[in-house]
């Protein structure tokens, strides 16, 4: 699995974008376009949390500055924030539904588990009393968080139902990922869902990005 990230700053109407150079320059460009020579390639996650939610500030030679990351509230304000956007330069596979089943079986209740969708689209689970969601690369698609014996572990398995609108809203949110490169997604809604074959379909028609030497994880 060929990925990667780059470090891409939108304004605040999402009218403009920038991408960081590996001279630690910038340039205009769309948001999340295809990676170019010049662009830097990051392939420590901790390196792209660096940047995650940080403020930007630009001066008169149209240069971006990192400043401190965003507060609680910063969102509701006008600025230039950094986004960390994968890239892949290889294909990526259809989720698995018993993968994910295994997922759920294997969880105790009664601790807030995060279910999710990691970059290579296995499903994962995280303890969120221990780790933090917000900022985490590791999380492509995130499910919501559950608790109660009816959504985590083995019981929630037998209700055939409920595996089949998490496994479409899985699928609905990787191949929003795919087509965006963004990460952390929620899933949508259950009232918004298509079949599983069109989505199926719609991921393995996905076309990655040519290579341009990334960094296998």
């Amino acid at each position: 699995m060929n990925i990667c990230f780059s470090i891409d700053a939108l304004s605040p109407s999402a009218a403009k974008a920038w991408r960081l150079l590996q001279n630690d320059s910038w340039r205009e460009c769309l948001y999340a376009e295809p990676l170019q020579h010049g662009d830097a390639r990051i392939a420590d996650k901790k390196s792209a949390e660096y940047w995650l939610n940080r403020r930007l500030k630009k001066d008169k030679k149209t240069a971006l500055a990192p400043q401190k990351k965003a507060g609680k509230f910063d969102f509701l304000m006008r600025g230039i924030f950094a986004h960390a956007v994968l890239h892949r330069t290889s294909s990526a596979p259809v989720p698995d539904k018993h993968q994910m089943q295994d997922c759920y079986a294997q969880l105790e209740p009664g601790t807030p588990w995060l279910i999710y969708l990691g970059v290579a689209g296995h499903f994962r689970a995280l303890d969120t009393n221990k780790i933090s969601i917000i900022s985490n690369l590791d999380i492509a698609v995130r499910g919501e968080i559950a608790s109660s014996e009816d959504y985590i572990g083995p019981k929630a398995t037998t209700n055939d139902t409920m595996m089949d609108h998490l496994y479409r809203q899985f699928l609905a949110g990787w191949l929003d990922h795919l087509i965006s490169s963004n990460m952390n997604i929620f899933v949508p809604d259950i009232e918004k869902l298509k079949d599983e074959s069109d989505y199926i379909e719609s991921i393995r028609s996905w076309q990655h990005e040519p290579s341009l030497d990334s960094t296998e994880f």
